[in-house]
């Protein structure tokens, strides 16, 4: 059996294959299309990937359950955890229509930040692929980087940001992959990144793979817990 951790990057997804046996040497490759990992020889039975999964129709203070729950663990790194708007926001047809429905579903109300905006094409993907894939939907689960690494520090935040006003610290990849290689990883998992991939998106893939381990084992837990559910039916939780 095959697992999977995946995170977004520019050419499409970038995941992190391996046994359930063990990490140590995952094949790295990126996909244009989220639905290209299922076609993949592996055929990956559990998927953990950094993209939220289960839309709300409305949103309270902090986001969707989820994000209020694993904001506190994180520290100064808190800021990471974007808050999830409204399924209508999310497939809104420009910034300007997503910030106004976001506003009529907040409460309080709330606009739709940038960096998020920059996401809804992803998760749309995401989001209708599960829709449209019902038995997709017990294999593919949401995982947030910082909170894999959160769990693989001994459930303590990490104080080192991967970068420093858009720029590469080298101290925050290094304590992550020290934290990966702790986990089992070796120096396959390290190369250089598979072309349409950055270093930082290769990282959150091997750091969402460890939480597709855990769930593969029986060993993951899940925020809130259970998981809650949206108006598709689809699960709403983040997973570690």
């Amino acid at each position: 059996m095959w697992l999977a951790g995946v995170d977004g990057c520019p050419a499409g997804w970038v995941a992190a294959l391996a046994p359930a046996a063990g990490p140590s040497a995952p094949r790295l490759l990126v996909v244009p299309r989220f639905a290209d990992l299922f076609a993949l020889p592996e055929a990956p039975a559990v998927v953990a990937v950094d993209m939220p999964i289960g839309l709300p129709d409305r949103v309270g203070h902090g986001g969707r359950g989820p994000e209020s729950l694993v904001r506190p663990l994180l520290g100064e790194r808190q800021s990471s955890v974007f808050s999830v708007p409204s399924r209508a926001a999310v497939y809104a047809g420009d910034y300007s229509a997503a910030c106004a429905a976001a506003l009529a579903t907040s409460d309080p109300p709330r606009r739709v930040s940038k960096q998020c905006f920059c996401l809804f094409p992803k998760i749309r993907e995401l989001d209708a692929l599960l829709r449209g894939r019902p038995d997709l939907a017990g294999r593919v689960f949401e995982a947030h980087p910082e909170v894999a690494f959160w769990r693989l520090n001994g459930e303590r935040a990490l104080d080192r940001p991967k970068k420093v006003k858009g720029r590469p610290w080298p101290e925050g990849p290094a304590r992550r992959e020290g934290l990966l290689r702790a986990a089992g990883f070796g120096d396959g998992a390290f190369r250089p990144p598979p072309p349409g991939a950055g270093p930082d998106d290769v990282l959150d893939a091997l750091a969402t793979l460890t939480v597709a381990l855990r769930i593969a084992r029986g060993e993951a837990r899940s925020f809130p817990d259970p998981p809650g559910r949206d108006g598709e039916n689809l699960p709403v939780a983040i997973w570690t």
